[in-house]
């Protein structure tokens, strides 16, 4: 029988932008693959280009050159709306910055994505997923009244809620102070673990790094190191103290 395809396979992916001084290089011949329910932090200095290749990955910003593949599909194959369709079935995503719509409530927020996909069990299944991030007694409730953590629970109910193949995370706890983001990691692990995803992450923290799989380092857009990890989660520090010492850069 023959193996199932990586659910991620970056190949060659170069990204150029050029404007009037000139052409950057903003990543260059970025090549690795993730299986199912694999867990990858994408590390690196600010501005060595883990945001873009992390955009490319989703299919929302395009490569100069190379291909992504989603479970074995070519991304840069399809026209727009067709990777649009594919990130609904496929993708889910947490951002630092929550990207809550700020007219729906909580549960209107989770129900979006199960909407679009033309799901009839979309508000069981929304409150279902806020029930089970800890917000079950908050479903009416607008962003603005909700505090950092919770707008990120909601967020993070909203991606697993279609139960992706690959959930995408960019600093999804710069926004917190370190016990709430604690709390968010946490329960965004236990999720891909019940959902069996994979999960890339964007991060600058080494505690949240450690606790992936794999560390793929980026410098100067370039792949400098992809390593496996073993993290032991009895090591995780129960204290703010970590804050200060979990720059993987500045």
């Amino acid at each position: 029988m023959p193996s199932s395809p990586p659910i991620v396979s970056v190949e060659h992916v170069f990204k150029s932008v050029t404007d009037s001084t000139g052409t950057l290089d903003i990543l260059r011949d970025i090549d690795f693959t993730l299986g199912a329910r694999e867990t990858a932090a994408i590390v690196g200095a600010s501005g060595s280009g883990k945001s873009t290749l992390l955009g490319i990955i989703a299919g929302l910003d395009v490569p100069t050159r190379g291909t992504v593949r989603i479970g074995g599909e070519d991304l840069f194959a399809l026209d727009e709306d067709a990777r649009a369709a594919l990130r609904g079935r496929k993708i889910g995503f947490v951002f630092q910055s929550f990207q809550l719509l700020a007219n729906y409530t909580a549960l209107e927020n989770v129900m979006l994505p199960l909407e679009t996909a033309g799901r009839r069990d979309a508000r069981k299944a929304a409150a279902d997923m806020l029930a089970r991030v800890g917000l079950g007694q908050r479903l009416g409730h607008y962003p603005k009244v909700l505090s950092g953590g919770e707008q990120q629970r909601v967020a993070l109910a909203r991606a697993f809620v279609v139960q992706p193949q690959l959930l995408l995370a960019d600093e999804p706890t710069g926004s917190l102070d370190f016990a709430t983001g604690e709390q968010v990691m946490q329960l965004m692990f236990e999720l891909n673990r019940e959902q069996g995803t994979t999960l890339v992450l964007v991060t600058h923290d080494r505690g949240i790094a450690a606790r992936c799989e794999r560390r793929i380092t980026i410098e100067a857009g370039r792949v400098a190191a992809n390593e496996t990890t073993a993290f032991d989660e009895a090591a995780v520090p129960a204290d703010p103290a970590r804050a200060a010492i979990g720059s993987i850069a500045p």
